[in-house]
């Protein structure tokens, strides 16, 4: 019988854009109903497969995303957003893949809602992208994101320090802005669909700190302190301000926290 991980690095080594989302979807339910087993036989690919023909750019040769109204701009603005959902299945995908044995069933429970939620934002931008003419594929994008995963592939610590708790915790800064400039062109719709994503990103990064914390205390770690040293070691930009706190310590992210790592 398929066990959990089988059906991850299946999922994982989808390309197919529908595909990834309806095999993220079905094995999330049926882990839920005990139809697919709890199990880690196989081990997780070091690149996940992403739709055939996507063009995939170095991130500082990316052409720059204009912040006007215009079509182009916009179609750019979602693409961008599509790219982003799109590679956080895989980044939850992988962390259960890659982790899950030698973590709790909780943390396999909450990380599991997280790839579904991701297919859902992915598929909901998809079709937001179809109203404009566009689909996902039409423009390059580039790996930064896949990249901090195979940095912390080795360490569950590190991928919680800078997974959720930097990448997913930066969403929280940024989509607050991008929202009301999304409202203010008119596209309401899309507004709906980034207040979704930004209430669901609380959660996940909320699940990344107590997982993290839990973690730490199992292995003998100071939360603030190792999370410190493993962002100074393994996450390769920088920690910008401004900072939505409110949504952040919402998502268990003190401000004491992330403030001395800026």
């Amino acid at each position: 019988m398929t066990d959990l991980s089988q059906a991850i690095r299946a999922a994982l080594l989808t390309g197919d854009k529908r595909g990834k989302v309806m095999a993220t979807r079905a094995l999330v339910r049926g882990w839920r109903r005990g139809a697919l087993p709890t199990g880690f036989s196989v081990p997780m690919p070091d690149h996940p497969a992403w739709p055939d023909g996507l063009e995939i750019l170095p991130p500082g040769r990316m052409p720059k995303r204009g912040k006007g109204g215009s079509d182009r701009n916009r179609i750019a603005l979602w693409h961008s957003l599509a790219h982003i959902e799109f590679v956080a299945i895989d980044l939850a995908l992988d962390i259960v893949g890659r982790f899950g044995a030698n973590m709790s069933e909780d943390f396999v429970a909450d990380f599991l809602a997280v790839a579904a939620d991701e297919a859902m934002h992915f598929a909901l931008i998809e079709r937001h992208l179809a109203t404009m003419g566009a689909t996902y594929g039409d423009l390059p994008v580039h790996a930064g994101l896949w990249l901090s995963a195979q940095e912390t592939a080795h360490d569950a610590g590190a991928r919680l320090a800078v997974v959720p708790m930097v990448l997913e915790a930066r969403g929280l800064d940024v989509t607050p802005g991008t929202l009301a400039r999304v409202e203010s062109q008119g596209d309401l719709r899309g507004a709906k669909i980034l207040q979704r994503i930004l209430d669901d990103e609380i959660r996940h990064v909320a699940a990344g700190a107590r997982h993290f914390d839990v973690f730490c205390r199992t292995h003998g770690k100071e939360p603030k302190n190792h999370w410190k040293m493993l962002v100074n070691r393994h996450f390769k930009g920088v920690l910008r301000p401004p900072f939505n706190d409110s949504a952040r310590l919402a998502a268990g992210l003190s401000r004491d926290l992330y403030e001395t790592v800026v």
